[in-house]
């Protein structure tokens, strides 16, 4: 009639919502979260990072991580640089990114500074689009080979053989 309930063989709990690359001993890299900022914040200051953020409040200063998302509702006045920027809401500043998407409903004031930039119907931008200069690596220099200079030994036997 009472049982007792069996024991697992597990020694190390596993939360029920934990990726697969998140279990201990896992060889991958840990992902990285997003932040977001909401869109009842309003920020006042500069944004550094090596993560991404989503952008749906008010941002008064610079934004410089690794993916920066600006929502319909965001707005950020400053400088933008990511290495990839997609804007749905409003930025005045310049972004600096390698990727740039400006969705729909973007509106965008200020240059834009890309190796690729993507703009769809809809979306406003005013300012200048630069294209991103990656340094070049450097040529190999070929220079032509020199003509050596005869041996002497070498014109002593043309000259026995008779033909110098």
């Amino acid at each position: 009639m009472f049982s007792k309930p069996q024991q697992s063989t597990s020694t190390t709990p596993t939360p029920a919502n934990a990726a697969p690359n998140d279990a201990p001993g896992s060889s991958a890299p840990p992902r990285k979260t997003i932040s977001l900022i909401s869109s009842d914040l309003k920020l006042e200051g500069s944004i550094t990072g090596g993560s991404e953020v989503q952008i749906d409040g008010s941002i008064t200063g610079d934004v410089r991580v690794e993916k920066v998302t600006v929502g319909e509702g965001g707005h950020v006045e400053g400088g933008v640089f990511a290495e990839a920027v997609e804007v749905r809401g409003r930025v005045s500043g310049a972004i600096t990114a390698k990727q740039v998407r400006l969705h729909g409903a973007a509106h965008v004031e200020g240059d834009i500074t890309h190796e690729q930039l993507s703009i769809e119907t809809g979306a406003f931008f005013q300012g200048r689009s630069l294209r991103l200069q990656r340094a070049a690596a450097p040529q190999p220099q070929i220079t032509p080979p020199r003509p050596t200079p005869p041996r002497p030994e070498d014109l002593v036997e043309q000259r026995a053989a008779g033909t110098a």
